[in-house]
């Protein structure tokens, strides 16, 4: 089974939604699942993963609310306080919830030192009693920050997000790789190679653009911690699903068939423990 581990819906809110900047129109209208089926199908792909694009419980109730009408949504990362003094008790009832598979902070638009404040760390350990994910969002510049927040908390299981935003249009590489191949160092991080084509020139980008960085995260990580995900539908800012999906299969074209499996679907099942 081919799943998309990463994708967003939403009903567009101009002030909520204020990250969608005038020269993402094209994403400034609304998402949802009668949208995305048809394009999945057309690229191969039997399912998803749905991730919170808003800081709310209303987020978390609205995906889950899709994901119990469409069943090509496997799971949902939602949202919650991971920082309320009654964590826990929300925690216990959100697994209830057979699709609620994790959750996310948009730690990449925090100050620095977020990730490593006490009452952080101490709410994402909380996950493990439920078995929720994490999925880390950061940009390059905090994987330091992301590898000691991974490292204090080894019973979690962590993905990290777009592969930490390196910045590809401008061709950097250092110090983005030496902080990947150090994260990968730590068995329970994974990574999903997403999101990619929003941080290249949106116009002119080629495939060759990304092969030095998929180079750096196939190594450190491997094949079976790596897991595609689109970014829709961020990513049609850059590229329509299908070019964009290219970038990743035709980099692993000469890999075996069970790799690829893995790579476009298994290891999300996995993670996830999608259904």
């Amino acid at each position: 089974m081919n799943i998309d581990s990463h994708q967003h819906f939403w009903i567009f809110d101009p002030v909520r939604d204020s990250w969608i900047t005038p020269e993402m129109h094209i994403i400034q209208r609304d998402f949802l699942p009668e949208d995305l089926h048809p394009v999945l199908e057309a690229n191969g792909m039997h399912g998803c993963v749905a991730v919170q694009a808003d800081q709310s419980e209303a987020e978390t109730t609205f995906l889950l609310q899709l994901a119990d009408a469409n069943d090509f949504v496997k799971g949902v990362v939602g949202w919650v306080d991971l920082q309320s003094s009654n964590l826990y008790d929300q925690l216990e009832r959100y697994s209830l919830y057979e699709k609620l598979k994790g959750f996310r902070h948009v730690a990449q638009g925090q100050p620095e030192g977020f990730l490593l404040r006490p009452g952080f760390v101490k709410g994402v350990g909380q996950l493990v009693a439920f078995d929720f994910t994490y999925d880390i969002l950061v940009y390059a510049n905090q994987l330091n920050e992301a590898y000691e927040f991974a490292r204090t908390l080894p019973n979690v299981r962590f993905v990290l997000d777009h592969i930490a935003k390196p910045l590809v249009k401008k061709g950097e590489i250092d110090p983005w790789r030496a902080d990947i191949i150090k994260l990968a160092e730590l068995p329970n991080v994974n990574c999903k190679v997403s999101g990619m084509v929003t941080e290249a020139d949106w116009i002119n980008w080629k495939q060759a653009d990304f092969r030095p960085y998929l180079d750096v995260v196939f190594d450190a990580f491997g094949t079976d911690r790596i897991m595609f995900g689109s970014d829709w539908p961020v990513c049609l800012v850059a590229s329509e699903y299908g070019a964009m999906k290219e970038i990743l299969t035709n980099y692993i074209s000469s890999f075996s068939p069970a790799e690829k499996r893995m790579i476009m679907g298994e290891n999300a099942i996995s993670f996830y423990r999608l259904e």
